[in-house]
């Protein structure tokens, strides 16, 4: 067990702890707690959305992706996270912002009501249960290999999710978007130095990228069978669709201190986590240079162990420390929001819904509640899905917000006629459809045929679209003619 990079991780853990308590001291309302009090500037509006994406997944789960399959294995992270961000940036951000909105689920009782604000909400609640339960699978994996098994993963999921309990309940988002800003300056130097040091190990970066041609890693496209076609896309739209209505990207982008920094920071922060997803992929691909066949068979079996076995077998102290410095930063930049947003959403979308006359202190205290039982649940949670891989726990989380919430949030700022009933017929087309798709409901051959969360949006765009302008034209044919000019109706 090596004591001194234990100790430097335990020393930053208490830093980061220590910045949780400091912004604690700042919060006076639910606006500072939820979203900063809309005063971040363009810089730090950059590191916590690019903060939004760059977790556990992005560290060890993509690259190994990566080198098994290439680029077409990661279509949905990073290209499709990574694009959610620009297109909330140049579609999203300033129509929501001008609407001075505390969540997401604000817009939706705005535009359609209680009944679509309420059904919204849960959706995207629920969609945050696989995605943090990947953060703290991979908090409990990184103090196990630390104290090379002393710690087992269960233990270190327990004592990483309280490390990030701490300050997020502290602290809020305020909490978050500064250690988000400390966090991403470690990751990507820390990142950056390890790559360096991966390509001289692996006899250059000419040879690391041989390698990768020579596997044909560089392929992007799918088959051209219709199957396979339709598969790519449906992977590509999860997430860079289904996480547009998430309020972890939400809070992000509303806590810019005006419109244009909302704007700006949410394209540049998708354009650098696409570029900056290709640093971890390249140390992987060095490390397979380095270690062979045993990279490869450890990506295959047990792939969220390969980059921490490369940086603790081949490397010096000083890398490790980088190395679990940047980690740690990764994970915990993306499970502390990611414990914040559905809370912010419960209390405000639902929770007032129960008990309208909460005052805004009830509110906070209400908040700070529900992180702490969110996150019990969650971590009850990635104990019971242990063993699941990281990617595939983030992968699946936002298919449900893709069939649900986004095409109600799309047409709603974007098509006037939308209406409540086409919102209503919109969930429920899409919902089925998709359930439809599961090999539970419809069958195996069916689930390999189509990719079941395009059919559901299709079917939720359709939905919207039939819902809101059917009974239009129903009450325009039951309504009487007028008569032509110059003639009198009997």
């Amino acid at each position: 067990m090596n004591y001194t990079l234990i100790t430097f991780v335990v020393l930053y853990l208490v830093g980061t702890l220590g910045i949780g308590v400091w912004a604690g001291t700042r919060i006076k309302n639910t606006t500072d707690f939820a979203i900063a009090g809309r005063s971040l500037p363009l810089v730090m509006v950059v590191t916590t959305t690019f903060a939004t994406w760059f977790g556990a997944e992005t560290v060890m789960g993509i690259p190994a992706k990566f080198v098994q399959g290439g680029l077409n294995a990661i279509v949905e992270d990073p290209f499709g996270a990574g694009t959610c961000l620009i297109l909330v940036g140049l579609f999203f951000a300033s129509r929501l912002y001008r609407m001075n909105l505390l969540t997401i689920g604000d817009f939706y009782r705005q535009r359609f009501g209680r009944g679509i604000e309420v059904f919204c909400s849960v959706a995207i609640i629920l969609s945050y249960l696989g995605w943090v339960a990947a953060q703290i699978t991979a908090l409990g994996l990184v103090f196990s290999v630390l104290t090379n098994g002393a710690m087992s993963e269960t233990s270190g999921m327990i004592v990483g999710t309280l490390a990030v309990l701490v300050y997020v309940v502290i602290g809020g988002f305020l909490a978050v978007a500064w250690t988000d800003f400390i966090q991403m300056i470690v990751l990507v130097i820390g990142l950056s130095v390890i790559a360096f040091f991966a390509s001289d190990l692996a006899g250059g970066s000419d040879k690391v990228l041989t390698m990768v041609g020579s596997k044909d890693l560089w392929n992007f496209l799918p088959p051209p069978t219709f199957t396979d076609i339709a598969f790519f896309i449906g992977a590509g739209l999860t997430m860079m669709l289904g996480s547009i209505p998430q309020q972890d990207v939400f809070q992000r982008v509303m806590s810019a201190k005006d419109e244009k920094t909302a704007r700006r920071g949410a394209v540049i922060g998708g354009v650098s986590y696409i570029l900056f997803a290709f640093v971890p992929m390249f140390i992987v691909a060095s490390a397979v240079v380095v270690m062979g066949e045993s990279a490869v068979e450890l990506a295959k079996n047990d792939y969220q162990r390969l980059l921490p076995t490369f940086v603790l077998t081949k490397m010096p102290l000083v890398m490790q420390i980088l190395f679990f410095g940047a980690l740690l930063s990764a994970i915990k930049s993306t499970s502390s929001a990611t414990l914040l947003a559905p809370s912010t959403s419960f209390v405000e979308n639902i929770l007032k819904n129960l008990r309208p006359g909460m005052t805004d202190k009830q509110q906070l205290f209400a908040m700070r509640a529900t992180i702490v039982v969110f996150t019990a649940s969650v971590l009850a949670y990635a104990v019971a899905m242990k063993g699941t891989p990281i990617y595939d726990l983030v992968s699946s989380a936002y298919q449900v917000t893709l069939v649900g919430a986004f095409v109600p949030l799309v047409m709603g700022l974007y098509w006037k006629r939308a209406t409540t009933q086409g919102a209503i017929v919109s969930l429920a087309a899409g919902i089925a459809a998709w359930v439809l798709f599961f090999p539970q409901v419809g069958g195996e051959a069916l689930s390999k045929m189509f990719p079941g969360q395009l059919a559901g949006l299709v079917a939720a765009f359709l939905g919207m679209v039939v819902g809101s302008l059917a009974p239009q034209v129903l009450r325009n044919r039951h309504e009487p003619r007028k008569p032509l000019a110059g003639m009198v109706p009997h």
